[in-house]
């Protein structure tokens, strides 16, 4: 995998803004990363860890921001081959973010800058028993495509599956659209 076109800019969506690392946020993704939801799927993470793979590789790394505050990460991995056109992608977001459909978001906003460079195929592996981040994939439209089998190692030592996932420019030209929210209940007419 190579590094993708990823912008200079912030790319702004309703709730969610992607924009380049920088070294503020460290402490905020390294406590994401401790929190035990997310830690149990992204394992191992310490501080050196973070800034290597995080605030160093402003070429692959986007911060997920929510009103200023850096709700997570997401990788965005283009392959080199022109021939193979696809970008895999790996996020997670903080538990006090989840609910509102924030990773759909982010997720639907960078699908949309890539297809806008050329890529034709956007890729996810989650652990196959990640029920809740599957889910969301699915509602925003990427298929199972299989099990890559004993794919992970978990902490026990013991191998696990993920689930390969695909989301194509011919499912959405533009790219995704973005997740529709929860909408507080209008009030009854009397």
């Amino acid at each position: 995998m190579s590094t993708a076109v990823l912008p200079t800019a912030p790319i702004t969506g309703p709730l969610v803004s992607l924009r380049a690392p920088i070294a503020a946020d460290l402490e905020p993704l390294y406590e994401i990363l401790l929190e035990p939801e997310v830690a149990f799927w992204w394992v191992g993470y310490t501080r050196e860890r973070v800034q290597q793979e995080f605030i160093d590789a402003v070429e692959v790394t986007r911060v997920i921001e929510i009103e200023g505050e850096c709700a997570g990460a997401m990788f965005v991995l283009r392959g080199e081959d022109p021939e193979y056109p696809t970008t895999v992608m790996h996020l997670f977001i903080g538990t006090r973010f989840r609910g509102r459909r924030i990773g759909e978001e982010a997720l639907a906003l960078a699908i949309q800058h890539e297809f806008q460079h050329g890529i034709s195929r956007i890729t996810l592996d989650p652990n196959e028993h990640n029920d809740g981040a599957i889910r969301s994939y699915e509602r925003l439209g990427f298929k199972r495509i299989g099990v890559l089998r004993d794919y992970q190692v978990r902490p026990s030592g013991a191998l696990e599956g993920a689930l390969f996932m695909d989301l194509t420019r011919s499912d959405f030209p533009d790219g995704p659209p973005l997740p529709p929210r929860c909408r507080p209940a209008s009030p009854r007419r009397q």
